[in-house]
């Protein structure tokens, strides 16, 4: 399979959990310095990648893994799980470049990806938003912009950005060298430290039109029904996985500190309000995780029918992935209310707690986004369609 029609699934998926697993201990043992180098150090970084979680995102034609949706929010559970700012980082990288790799022209995207399993391959890391300007020129575009926000960009050796074509106004998302670009380096931030989501711009540089292509497409030039989804929707795919890891991650930290502190005096955790509470909170993300899965089950089988997902399974993509954020952070809260001195000193409880608050600040969880769920499941607005997060 991996071709036109049918959705590919992998049978790599073990191994490639089973890797990022194995980099528990090191992801823990390294995190705070990461956070106060504002990255991964770059051997981390290798050895994340050398588990294949962005390859399980590269066309299947390329060389790649090219994982079923599914697939692919269980490896940004693992590895956020492990570390949060680990597990971002590398499911922006995965995102930003196997969506590349897909829809790239043919040419581009060989000279980009030229021996995915030997590893010789781009590394993308950008953002959509605030597209920049491009200007049409023989052959491309003058390209000048100010854009935010690109995760992982440290160990990324291309760009991934927006920009708007001037004269017609169309929507385009190109490729081209970091080195082309000006790094403002202002992530300075309490949570997501060591993600390195800096600034860039640039100025009036050259690309050509084959490393560009239009920001809505769903028709991929490599790759199988996967792409299918078009960049949003592979975008959430990355964003709810990182959710419900955190969410795991957190649970259990408070699972341990209740374990080490029951039965001392006075003890918040030998309380029925806790166990109450834990219990709840126990049952909120496990409804989300199967609210997660019904929905990508769903989405799957249309993929796997050769068909594209229809409006409503837009709206429940961007609706489950709110969702779960949304419940996750509750989820925080429960842990931060009983964590008690854990969730204020060095450690994981804090540390995740400091990035499930910058997290849940992302765009694609909004409550702009849930309103246009909420403006399209109603009834309010039945003929319109989802243009990015934006119903239109």
């Amino acid at each position: 399979m991996g071709g036109k029609g049918r959705l590919h699934v992998s049978a790599e998926l073990v191994g490639v959990l089973e890797r990022i697993d194995a980099l528990g201990g090191m992801l823990d043992e390294r995190a705070y310095a990461a956070e106060e180098l504002g990255m991964l150090a770059e051997d981390t970084a290798r050895a994340l990648l050398d588990t294949g979680i962005v390859r399980a995102e590269l066309p299947l034609s390329l060389g790649g893994y090219e994982f079923a949706p599914r697939q692919l929010i269980e490896t940004a559970v693992r590895a956020s799980y492990n570390d949060a700012a680990a597990g971002w980082t590398m499911f922006a990288l995965q995102t930003m470049t196997g969506t590349t790799a897909a829809y790239l022209a043919a040419d581009a995207a060989a000279e980009l990806f030229p021996d995915v399993p030997n590893g010789k391959y781009a590394l993308l890391s950008g953002h959509g938003t605030r597209p920049g300007r491009a200007v049409p020129v023989e052959g491309g575009y003058r390209v000048s912009g100010q854009w935010q926000f690109a995760s992982g960009m440290a160990h990324a050796t291309h760009i991934h950005s927006a920009i708007q074509v001037e004269g017609t106004g169309e929507l385009r998302v190109l490729a081209m060298p970091k080195s082309q670009v000006t790094l403002d380096g202002n992530w300075d931030v309490l949570g997501l430290r060591a993600t390195h989501s800096i600034d860039y711009h640039c100025t009036d540089v050259y690309v050509p039109h084959e490393y560009t292509y239009v920001a809505t497409t769903d028709t991929p030039v490599n790759g199988g029904a996967v792409y299918r989804l078009g960049l949003v929707n592979m975008s959430a795919i990355g964003h709810t996985g990182w959710a419900l890891g955190v969410g795991r991650r957190l649970l259990d930290e408070l699972k341990r500190v209740a374990a080490a502190r029951t039965g001392s005096r006075g003890a918040a955790v030998d309380t029925s309000q806790f166990h109450a509470e834990y219990a709840t909170a126990e049952a909120r993300l496990r409804a989300a995780r199967a609210w997660v899965n019904d929905v990508w089950q769903d989405v799957e089988q249309t993929l796997d029918q050769g068909d594209l997902p229809s409006t409503e399974q837009d709206t429940l993509i961007r609706l489950v992935l709110n969702h779960t954020t949304s419940t996750v952070y509750e989820v925080g809260r429960t842990v931060h209310r009983w964590a008690g001195s854990a969730a204020i000193r060095r450690g994981p409880v804090d540390r995740f707690l400091r990035d499930l608050g910058t997290g849940t600040q992302h765009i694609t969880s909004s409550p702009v986004v849930l309103q246009n769920c909420g403006k399209w499941l109603s009834g309010a607005q039945p003929d319109a369609r989802w243009s990015f997060l934006d119903l239109t």
